[in-house]
C-alpha cells in the first residue's frame, strides 16, 4: 500500500517545487525516495518530475513569508493567476474570493481541497471561495496548469489548484498583525483633483489593518497509525476608503484627463423633454442643472464625486473551525474524517444612493412642487408646452452611503475509508458534502415606490412629507429617511460527491516495469438556490441597474473513469526512462447528456540530466446552474457607448446600424460614471464547452542543485459558455450589422438612461486559443556557514486570441500584450524570482522581486493608460525569520518596499477591469504591505 507519510509529502513538495523554480529541496537532504501522488493523476508517481503537464507549488513556509493570511493575495502572486473576485473590489462584490488560471475565467479552473472538489463560494458566486481555505492548516498548494478533465472531471479546463492540508503533532499558537503604508503623492491626479476643488489625503500612515489568531492542536496516537488534527482561525480587517488613496480620490473620466463623476450629483440634475400629443418628444431633449435661485441652467460639470466614500478594501471578519482524523485499524481499513465550518461577514460600501435617473416622470409644466423659477425656466425653453417628462439625478448624500453587507456559513465533511485490497490494490472511498449558506441585506438604497409617491400630488401625507427635490438645498435627511428600503436575498449552494476509487499494479507490462492503473466512479450532486426579496426581484431599489431574480436548479453528474501508466523502457541507451500515461472518463449529466473525456502524454528521460515531458487533454466543462437557469434582467456594464458624445468614435452611417437617428448622431449623452444598462440571463439549452490542451517542455539537472524546466503549452475553447459582451455587440453592430436586434436605444438614443440596453444573455459560441511559455529555475547552494536557495517562476504569453464568431475571422482579437474593454490586462511576460538564506542557526532572510510586464492600452478613449502601462511594473518584498525557545518563531517583513503605485486608467479601462482607477487586486493596490506573526509551538 502506498501511504503518503510526512516524509514522502516533503519529497513531493521537494520535487514538485524543483520541477517549477520553488524549490524546497534541503527538507529532503538525507531522504529516501518515495512514491507520491501529484495533482493532475490519481497514480502514484516516484517523483513529481514524472508529471506530464509542470505543477507549481508553494508551501506553507512559502505563505509564512508573504505575510498573507487571505488565499487570495498568495496566488494572485503567481505569474499564471490573474484576479478575480478580491477584497479590494466594492462595487459587484462577491463577498467572496475566486481564482482564474491563465485568465480563462474562475469558473473553468477546478478547486479541490485534499484532492477533493470544494463548493461554490455563496449565492453571488458559482465558484469556490479559496478564502474558505484556513492558510494555518495549509502545507502546500498544488496548481497543475493544463487540463485534467478526465481525472477530476467538469471545470479543469485551465488547470487545478489543490490545497493540502497539514498533520501536526504539537500545539501551535499564531499570532499576527499586518496593514498597508503609502506615501500620497501623485501629482497628476492632485492637480485634476485641484482643478475640481477636490481635497485629497496626505498618506503617511498604516492603514488597512488586519489580525489573525491560529490555533492548531494535534497529536499522533495508536503508535502513530493514527493522528487526529484541530484548528481554529480568527480573522479581522479594517476597511480602507479610496479617500485614504490620491490615486483613488476622485473617479477619472473616460479618458483619464480629468476627474468626473456621477452625473447623479449633490445638486439635482434633470433631463427634460416637452410631452407633445401625449408622448416625450425626445428630439427636444436638455440637460439642466439647478442653479441656486431655483431657476433651471443647462447641465455643463456638475457631478458627484463618488470616490472617496467607497470602500478600497472591504473590512472582513472570518472564523474557521475543524479538524481532520484517520487512524489505520489494519492495512486494509484507515477510515478519516475531515470536518470544516468557515462563517464570513464582509461589507461592500459604495457611495450614497439616488435617483440615477432610473424613472421617467411627468410633470404639469406649473407643477405645485415647482418653485416659481424653476417652472419658468421651463416655460421658457419649451413655450406653449404643458407637460413636460423628466428625468431626475439627485444623490441621496442627506443619507449616508449605501453597503450591501454579506455573509457566509460554509460547512464541509468527508468520510471515508482507504485501503489495500492486496498486495498490489488500493481502494479509496468516500462521501463529501460542502454547503455554503449566505445572504445579502443591501441597505441605504433609495426605494423608488418611495420616490414616486413623495413626488406626486398628495405627497404631503406621505412619511417624511414631499421630496423637495427642486428647490435648491430642500431635501432634509428626515426626506431622505422615508425614501430609503432595504433589499435582502439568501441562499445556499451545495456540493455532494460519492466516489470509489481502485488504483494498483497489473502484474505485468514490459522490461522497464508493470502497467499502473487507477479507476473508479463518482456521482456529484450540484445545487444551488439563492432567493430575493420583492424589492431586489422588482429592482424597486434605485442604485441597483435592474432587478436581482432569484435563481433555483440543480443538476446531477453520474461518471466513470480510469487511468494507466505505462513503463515502456528503462535503464537503456538514450532511455533511462520512457513512459507513456493515458486517461478516459466518462460523463452522463441530468443536465446536458452524455460527454467524455481524455488525456494522452509521454514522460522521457534520455539521459540523467535530461527529461521531456508532453501531453494532450481533451476537457469539457458543463455549464452550472447559473448559466443555465438565471432568468433574464436588467443590469449594467462597465465602458463606453462608441455612438455617444459630440465626435462619436463610429460613423453615422454605422451609428445608425445601432439605431441611432441623424438627429441624435453628435447629440447623445455620455454617461459620467461609464455605466450602461444591459439584459442579461441564462439559458437552459446550453451545451458543454470543448478544449484542448497541448503541453510540451523538457526538465534539465545541468549541474547538483541546479534544475529548470521550459514548457510550452495550448489551450483552444470552443463553443465557448459566455457572453458576447456590449461592447462587442455594439461593435459587430456597427461595423458588420450583426447583433443589431440585441441593440434598444432609449429617450434621445441612451443605453444608460433606463429606457435602453443591450440584451447580452449567455450562448453557445466563441472559440478561444491562449497560448505560452512557462520557465522555471531552482538553485541551492551551501555557502557562508548556511544555504541559499534561489528560484523563479515566469510565464511568457505568446497568443491570447478570442473569436466571437466563429464563421469571422475579423471579429478575432488577441489580449496578448493588451490591455482594453475586452482585454484584461495580459503582459506577455511576468516572473516572480527568490532568493533566501538560511544561516541553519536563529535567522533566515528572503527576497523576492515580482515582475509585471508592460501593456498596450488598445482604447479609443482612454488617453492615460498608454502612458502609464507602458512600462513594467517591479515589485521587491523582504522578510526575515527569527527562531527562539527551540521551534518558536517569528516572521516580520515588507511586500513593495518602494511603495509602487498601481497604474492610472480611465473609467473606460478600470471600469471594465477594476477598481478605483486601476486593475485593484493584480496590481500592488494599496502600496507598501508590512506584517509580523510570531508563532508559538509547544
Amino acid at each position: 500500500m502506498l501511504r503518503k507519510s510526512p516524509l514522502s509529502v516533503a519529497i513531493s513538495t521537494t520535487l514538485a517545487l524543483a520541477a517549477t523554480g520553488l524549490s524546497t529541496a534541503a527538507y529532503a537532504q538525507d531522504a529516501e525516495l518515495e512514491e507520491v501522488v501529484v495533482t493532475g493523476s490519481r497514480i502514484a508517481r516516484d517523483d513529481g518530475f514524472g508529471a506530464v503537464a509542470p505543477v507549481s507549488v508553494v508551501n506553507s513556509d512559502d505563505i509564512r513569508a508573504t505575510g498573507f493570511t487571505r488565499m487570495e493575495d498568495v496566488l494572485n502572486t503567481l505569474p499564471s493567476i490573474e484576479a478575480g473576485q478580491n477584497s479590494f473590489i466594492s462595487n459587484g462584490a462577491t463577498g467572496t474570493a475566486s481564482v482564474d488560471l491563465r485568465g480563462l475565467g474562475a469558473a473553468r479552473t477546478l478547486v479541490l481541497f485534499n484532492g477533493k472538489r470544494m463548493q461554490s463560494g455563496g449565492i453571488w458566486s458559482l465558484v469556490p471561495d479559496v478564502n474558505q481555505v484556513p492558510a494555518a492548516m495549509v502545507e502546500r498548494v498544488e496548481v497543475l496548469t493544463g487540463g485534467a478533465s478526465a481525472t477530476y472531471g467538469a471545470d479543469a479546463v485551465a488547470g487545478v489548484v489543490n490545497f493540502i492540508t497539514r498533520r501536526v503533532n504539537g500545539v501551535e499558537l499564531s499570532l499576527g498583525a499586518s496593514g498597508y503604508y503609502h506615501g500620497n503623492g501623485n501629482n497628476y491626479i492632485r492637480g485634476l483633483m485641484d482643478d475640481r476643488g477636490f481635497d485629497y489625503a496626505r498618506g503617511g500612515e498604516i492603514d488597512g489593518k488586519a489580525y489573525n489568531i491560529d490555533l492548531v492542536i494535534g497529536s499522533d496516537f495508536a503508535d502513530g497509525k493514527g493522528n487526529a488534527t484541530a484548528y481554529a482561525t480568527w480573522r479581522d480587517s479594517d476597511p480602507l476608503l479610496q479617500g485614504a488613496r490620491d490615486y483613488a480620490g476622485c473617479a477619472l473620466n473616460a479618458g483619464g484627463t480629468a476627474c468626473s463623476g456621477s452625473g447623479t450629483a449633490i445638486i439635482p440634475n434633470f433631463i427634460v423633454a416637452p410631452v407633445v400629443g401625449g408622448n416625450a418628444d425626445f428630439g427636444q431633449i436638455d440637460y439642466f442643472t439647478l442653479a441656486s435661485n431655483n431657476s433651471l441652467i443647462p447641465w455643463t460639470d456638475n457631478y458627484y464625486n463618488f470616490a472617496p466614500i467607497n470602500y478600497f478594501m472591504r473590512p472582513e471578519e472570518r472564523w474557521s473551525l475543524g479538524t481532520f482524523v484517520d487512524y489505520e485499524i489494519n492495512e486494509h481499513f484507515t477510515p478519516y474524517l475531515e470536518l470544516g465550518y468557515t462563517g464570513s461577514k464582509t461589507a461592500a460600501q459604495i457611495a450614497e444612493s439616488g435617483t440615477f435617473f432610473a424613472e421617467l416622470y411627468e410633470f404639469p409644466i406649473d407643477y405645485s412642487l415647482f418653485p416659481a423659477a424653476f417652472s419658468q425656466s421651463l416655460q421658457a425653453r419649451y413655450p406653449g408646452v404643458d407637460t413636460v417628462a423628466m428625468y431626475i439625478g439627485k444623490r441621496n448624500v442627506e443619507g449616508g452611503p449605501r453597503q450591501d453587507v454579506i455573509d457566509h456559513d460554509a460547512y464541509r465533511i468527508v468520510a471515508g475509508t482507504k485501503g489495500a485490497i492486496n498486495d498490489n490494490w488500493d481502494y479509496d472511498l468516500y462521501y463529501l458534502y460542502g454547503q455554503t449558506n449566505s445572504s445579502s441585506t443591501y441597505v441605504n438604497d433609495l426605494f423608488l415606490p418611495n420616490i414616486a409617491a413623495a413626488l406626486n400630488p398628495g405627497c404631503e401625507t406621505t412619511p417624511g412629507g414631499c421630496y423637495q427635490v427642486f428647490t435648491f438645498g430642500g431635501v432634509t435627511a428626515a426626506q431622505a429617511a422615508a425614501l430609503g428600503g432595504t433589499a435582502i436575498r439568501k441562499g445556499t449552494t451545495s456540493t455532494e460527491v460519492i466516489s470509489a476509487t481502485t488504483t494498483g499494479d497489473l502484474g505485468f507490462g514490459f522490461a522497464a516495469g508493470n502497467v499502473q492503473v487507477a479507476g473508479g466512479f463518482e456521482r456529484r450532486t450540484e445545487n444551488y438556490e439563492a432567493i430575493s426579496d420583492t424589492i431586489y426581484e422588482e429592482g424597486s431599489l434605485a442604485g441597483q441597474g435592474g432587478p436581482t431574480p432569484s435563481v433555483k436548479g440543480h443538476y446531477n453528474v453520474t461518471e466513470w473513469f480510469g487511468e494507466a501508466n505505462v513503463p515502456l523502457l528503462a535503464d537503456v541507451p538514450f532511455a533511462q526512462a520512457l513512459s507513456v500515461d493515458m486517461a478516459y472518463r466518462y460523463s452522463d449529466y441530468s443536465s446536458i447528456g452524455e460527454t467524455d473525456t481524455y488525456r494522452f502524454g509521454m514522460d522521457w528521460k534520455p539521459v540523467d540530466m535530461f527529461r521531456v515531458r508532453a501531453g494532450y487533454n481533451r476537457a469539457v466543462r458543463a455549464p452550472n446552474v447559473g448559466e443555465l437557469f438565471t432568468p433574464s434582467s436588467l443590469g449594467l456594464w462597465s465602458g463606453s457607448d462608441p455612438c455617444a458624445g459630440a465626435t462619436p468614435a463610429f460613423t453615422a452611417a454605422q451609428c445608425a446600424n445601432t439605431g441611432v437617428t441623424p438627429a441624435q448622431y453628435g447629440n447623445i449623452g455620455v454617461s459620467p460614471a461609464g455605466q450602461y444598462n444591459q439584459i442579461t440571463g441564462g439559458n437552459i439549452d446550453l451545451e458543454p464547452e470543448k478544449a484542448d490542451t497541448i503541453t510540451a517542455g523538457i526538465v534539465v539537472d545541468p549541474i547538483d542543485n541546479l534544475t529548470f524546466s521550459i514548457d510550452y503549452w495550448q489551450i483552444e475553447i470552443e463553443d465557448q459558455v459566455a457572453t458576447l459582451g456590449a461592447p462587442t455587440i455594439i461593435e459587430q453592430c456597427a461595423v458588420n450589422g450583426l447583433f443589431c436586434s440585441n441593440i434598444n436605444r432609449g429617450a434621445g438614443g441612451s443605453l444608460w438612461l433606463q429606457s435602453g440596453w443591450v440584451v447580452n444573455t449567455t450562448q453557445n459560441f466563441g472559440e478561444q486559443t491562449w497560448e505560452g511559455v512557462d520557465l522555471a529555475a531552482s538553485y541551492v547552494l551551501e555557502a557562508l556557514g548556511g544555504q541559499f536557495r534561489t528560484s523563479l517562476i515566469g510565464t511568457y504569453l505568446l497568443t491570447k486570441e478570442t473569436l466571437p464568431i466563429p464563421t469571422d475571422r475579423s471579429t478575432a482579437y488577441d489580449c496578448a500584450g493588451t490591455i482594453s474593454e475586452d482585454c484584461f490586462p495580459a503582459p506577455e511576460w511576468r516572473h516572480t524570482v527568490g532568493i533566501n538564506y538560511d544561516s541553519n542557526e536563529w535567522w533566515s532572510v528572503g527576497l523576492k522581486w515580482r515582475y509585471i510586464g508592460s501593456v498596450d492600452a488598445d482604447s479609443t478613449a482612454d488617453q492615460i493608460a498608454d502612458k502609464e502601462l507602458s512600462s513594467a511594473f517591479n515589485y521587491f518584498d523582504v522578510n526575515a525569520t527569527f527562531r527562539f525557545l527551540d521551534n518558536s518563531d517569528l516572521v516580520v517583513g515588507v511586500n513593495n518596499v518602494l511603495d509602487e503605485e498601481p497604474p492610472l486608467l480611465g473609467n473606460t479601462l478600470s471600469g471594465a477591469w477594476g477598481n478605483a482607477n486601476t486593475v485593484a487586486g493584480f496590481y500592488d493596490t494599496l502600496g507598501m504591505f508590512l506584517f509580523a506573526n510570531v508563532t508559538f509551538r509547544f
